[in-house]
């Protein structure tokens, strides 16, 4: 079987921080572009999603974000918040 070469470009500090993700994961860079690229051919499209499991803290800070926007208060600066602490502790 031949192969061919495969060249890109991409910001350093994107691939630095897919790197970072691939060694979480227990491959290297190469071997997960090839992994995409046979279930791309064999699955005539983007087949899959590999992702590490997002952690508790971030996940509830995300739904406080999304709540907040929800309820108007999610450009709030810190002076407001502190007022509202303050006034909620009276």
């Amino acid at each position: 079987m031949s192969t061919s070469f495969v060249q890109f470009r991409m910001e350093d500090s994107t691939k630095a921080q897919a790197l970072v993700v691939c060694e979480q994961l227990g491959i290297d860079l190469p071997t997960y572009l090839r992994m995409c690229v046979t279930r791309l051919v064999r699955e005539n499209g983007i087949p899959f999603s590999m992702k590490l499991e997002e952690s508790r803290g971030l996940a509830a800070m995300k739904a406080a974000s999304r709540i907040a926007e929800q309820n108007g208060n999610s450009e709030m600066t810190l002076d407001e918040i502190n007022a509202e602490i303050a006034e909620a502790r009276k």
